[in-house]
């Protein structure tokens, strides 16, 4: 997706901390007391995580004795894997600005320092970077026939219509049980991939608890590889992912055989919430949201999974139903991309589901909004204005 200039980062807050320092200013015992008061602000972020790769201005504010500091004084500042410009700002009117440029995603250090009269404050501030997002891709629970339902012609019509929009369809005959290949799902699904988009397989894996067998798992990814080909079939959907580290080496078994059998089929796995830190490293993307509209409003891994900041949007997806309409749709779509979010991946749907009672079914066509979800989509990577509903 574009990278936005600082300047037209909203400003929401200032969050900054200070270093208070006190020492003799020299001379004997009737030399006065110097304080040297320093604050550190990066230009916080419309989303409270920061984007590698692009400036984020900095501005430092030092005080000396509750005035501002002499002109000239040096603020130095640090952050691993940053650059800044300029390197050692100087105060005016007790102010100095830099622009940082961090290289390293996760949760980094912005540490800063200055020295006045022999007496030296530091502080820092705490800031939360990703990795330079990558174009929103949409990835469809395609739980639908296309002999009952238009839904695979309308993605191939949209793969070929805005090839800028990358769509993969999640391909799921019989719950992913099947001995041979469903002849109007192979047609479907190669029409798809002849218009530009991908399609991966279903495989349930029933949460790592031995309740599938790994064999019965094998011989599902056997049978796509073999009865769709890999000329359509591109990667294979892990559903019912595990979440504990506990299941991780019966998911390390799948991903290594998957990966033996083509190294560049991709492995997407769905726990449909936030798993353990080691699951990314047995999946290419991990689903780490599904549910509805409204609880996707409260989805925030700033809080309880900042190594999510760690990896590039492409490993992860949100899969959001119960969105009612198409102005939730791209309340979702603009949520998702954001840096809080961070979704490489989304889907959207008004078709209802309640986890508590299982009733309804989010993934038995596309939503009533498809054409405007893919046009959203392709807004949002280009960024120019959304699409009237």
């Amino acid at each position: 997706m574009p990278q936005h200039s600082p300047s037209s980062v909203r400003l929401l807050a200032a969050v900054s901390t200070a270093a208070l320092l006190t020492a003799c200013g020299g001379g004997g015992s009737d030399s006065p007391a110097a304080t040297v008061l320093l604050s550190v602000t990066a230009q916080p972020s419309s989303s409270g995580v920061y984007d590698t790769r692009t400036p984020i201005p900095v501005q430092a504010q030092v005080q000396v004795n509750g005035s501002a500091a002499p002109d000239g004084t040096v603020v130095s500042l640090a952050l691993q894997g940053g650059s800044f410009t300029p390197v050692a700002p100087t105060t005016r009117a007790g102010a100095a600005t830099s622009s940082l440029t961090a290289s390293s995603p996760g949760v980094q250090t912005l540490q800063a320092s200055a020295t006045v009269n022999g007496v030296t404050a530091s502080t820092s501030q705490t800031l939360i970077l990703r990795p330079a997002p990558a174009a929103l891709e949409i990835l469809v629970p395609a739980y639908f026939l296309p002999s009952t339902n238009t839904g695979w012609s309308q993605m191939a019509a949209a793969a070929a219509s805005t090839p800028d929009v990358r769509i993969t369809a999640i391909l799921n005959p019989s719950n992913g049980v099947f001995t041979t290949a469903n002849a109007s799902l192979l047609q479907a699904a190669r029409e798809l991939v002849n218009a530009g988009g991908a399609v991966v397989g279903y495989v349930y894996t029933r949460y790592g608890t031995g309740a599938r067998p790994m064999s019965e798992i094998k011989t599902n990814i056997d049978r796509y590889l073999d009865l769709y080909g890999r000329g359509v079939i591109s990667g294979i959907f892990l559903d019912e992912m595990a979440a504990d580290a506990r299941q991780i080496e019966f998911y390390r078994e799948i991903y290594s055989y998957i990966k033996a059998k083509d190294a560049s089929l991709r492995v997407l796995g769905n726990p449909g919430l936030i798993p353990a830190q080691a699951y990314s490293a047995v999946a290419d993307q991990l689903v780490t949201f599904e549910g509805t509209a409204s609880q996707y409003q409260n989805y925030d891994p700033r809080t309880n999974a900042p190594w999510l900041y760690s990896l590039a949007n492409t490993q992860l997806a949100s899969l959001v139903h119960n969105a009612d309409t198409c102005t939730a749709m791209q309340a979702m779509v603009r949520s998702a991309a954001s840096g809080r979010y961070n979704a490489g991946a989304v889907y959207s749907t008004h078709l209802p589901y309640d986890a508590a009672t299982g009733v309804g079914n989010p993934w038995a066509s596309l939503p009533t909004y498809w054409t405007s979800l893919v046009s959203t989509v392709r807004a949002v990577n280009t960024g120019t204005a959304l699409p009237a509903c």
